[in-house]
């Protein structure tokens, strides 16, 4: 081993790779031709396995991993115990790699509740390795397709984000498109198919070798009691690799619908069309729905799917008002499930200091707005700061406990003695209480910021600036 394969922490070869069927000294076999292209900078992406076992690839993909920990698949490998198994064995797996020997683990599932208590989400986790070698994957496939993509798609590509897609969003309904096809994939990701994804995939990697891999990882199997289930269908949600793949499948409906002309927005499998009219929207829901079904073999969800108006419509937790230039706003139902999250924080504050209950809160409350800063209604964030204050005193009411106490902590916190009696004895509930006025002056809104408290309207507003 040379010292410089002794430095790299995973233990991975420091030799430069070659290019694809190519000699040592770079010159090209004919077959490479028809594996790599062009970027927009001129740079060749070559779709080869031994692309994707280079050593800049595969220490950028280890540092990924390590960086996203994440939980153990089903050998029980933790992100700290790679390195190790990396320096003692990444030889062997990397000739089973380069050989096409190479045999996934199957995933391990987990489920997990949806938003707003509707159902549960199934997770597939994938063991360490096998999330190490689908991330070295990703980035040189990333490379290869995301130039392809549309313009129009959003969802889990570098450089894009919600907030893009959801400005994409308000520009056509601006410019007069003031009706959405809101169309809703029936479970997406567990029933993709893996023979047409395959075939879409053949069409740009002709590396049979990176293209069995893949097939492996989608047949892997998901374990659950000790059982290995065998998948014939799906991209279970867990593994680095599954979002692009479901990028690569929907990229035939983005084309589909440039080709007629549609404006819309595609995050992942949410995907929104814009249209002047109910009438030309029911129109596109039935022909969309009938390509998916017939080209990709995917199933519209016509429970969830719509032709409506786009203030009546959620798309990635906002709503829009029905102003000509439309103002971004929190779905209501972003709000509903917001608070739910924070009534199981307040429940595990009662016996606990309000200063550590904020603690908590903080950082929960800074990702929230974060994420809604883009929001332009004001009303929103104050009514949910003022639920968030009473909430807080609600609790310290309620520690309290007997009336001597609360009393005693009213006339502390500067209320008169004749006052702070009438309200202790006045027979309210504590949520009454914390929203009176006693409670207010007693524990104003300057002592609970003073505590760490964030104002999520004020917050907002930072953001925007």
């Amino acid at each position: 081993m040379t010292d410089r394969r002794r430095r790299s922490p995973t233990g991975m070869s420091g030799r430069r790779p070659r290019a694809a069927g190519g000699t040592s000294e770079g010159k090209p076999h004919a077959r490479q031709t028809d594996t790599a292209c062009d970027d927009h900078t001129g740079h060749s992406i070559v779709a080869s396995m031994e692309e994707v076992l280079s050593r800049e690839n595969m220490l950028a993909a280890y540092r990924r991993v390590v960086g996203n920990k994440g939980a153990p698949g089903i050998d029980g490998m933790t992100v700290n115990d790679l390195e190790t198994h990396l320096r003692n064995d990444w030889e062997a797996i990397r000739n089973e790699l380069l050989s096409g020997t190479y045999r996934p683990r199957p995933v391990r599932k987990v489920e997990i509740p949806k938003p707003g208590g509707k159902g549960m989400r199934m997770l597939g986790i994938p063991t360490v390795l096998d999330r190490l070698i689908q991330q070295a994957l990703l980035q040189v496939l990333t490379r290869l397709y995301d130039r392809t993509f549309s313009d129009s798609s959003f969802g889990f590509r570098p450089g894009r984000s919600t907030h893009q897609a959801l400005d994409r969003a308000r520009e056509h309904i601006a410019s007069g498109h003031r009706w959405v096809v809101d169309m809703d994939l029936a479970k997406f990701f567990d029933r993709v198919n893996h023979d047409i994804l395959m075939s879409r995939l053949a069409r740009g990697i002709k590396d049979k070798r990176i293209l069995k891999l893949i097939r492996g990882f989608l047949q892997a199997g998901i374990m659950e009691g000790g059982v290995a289930s065998p998948r014939t269908e799906g991209t279970p949600q867990g593994g680095p690799l599954s979002p692009l793949l479901s990028n690569i499948l929907l990229d035939e409906l983005d084309k589909e619908l440039e080709q007629r002309g549609h404006r819309f927005v595609r995050y992942a499998d949410d995907c929104n069309i814009y249209v002047r009219s109910r009438r030309a929207g029911d129109r596109v829901l039935d022909s969309v729905e009938r390509f998916l079904t017939k080209r990709l073999r995917l199933v519209v969800n016509r429970d969830k799917s719509a032709v409506d108006r786009p203030w009546k419509r959620k798309f990635l937790g906002y709503t829009f008002t029905h102003h000509y230039r439309p103002k971004f706003r929190v779905a209501p139902e972003s709000v509903k499930r917001f608070k739910s999250r924070l009534r199981e924080m307040f429940r595990r504050g009662r016996g606990r200091s309000l200063r550590r209950v904020i603690g908590e809160l903080r950082p929960v409350l800074i990702g929230w707005v974060s994420y809604y800063r883009k929001s332009e209604v004001r009303k929103t964030f104050e009514e949910l700061d003022q639920w968030i204050r009473r909430k807080l005193r609600a609790i310290l009411w309620r520690q309290w406990k007997r009336n001597f106490t609360r009393a005693r902590e009213l006339i502390r916190r500067g209320l008169t003695h004749e006052r702070a009696w009438t309200s202790v004895t006045n027979g309210r509930g504590p949520w009454w209480n914390a929203g009176s006025s006693h409670m207010n002056q007693a524990v104003p809104t300057r002592v609970l910021s003073q505590l760490g408290l964030v104002s999520l309207i004020q917050k907002a507003h930072e953001l925007r600036r």
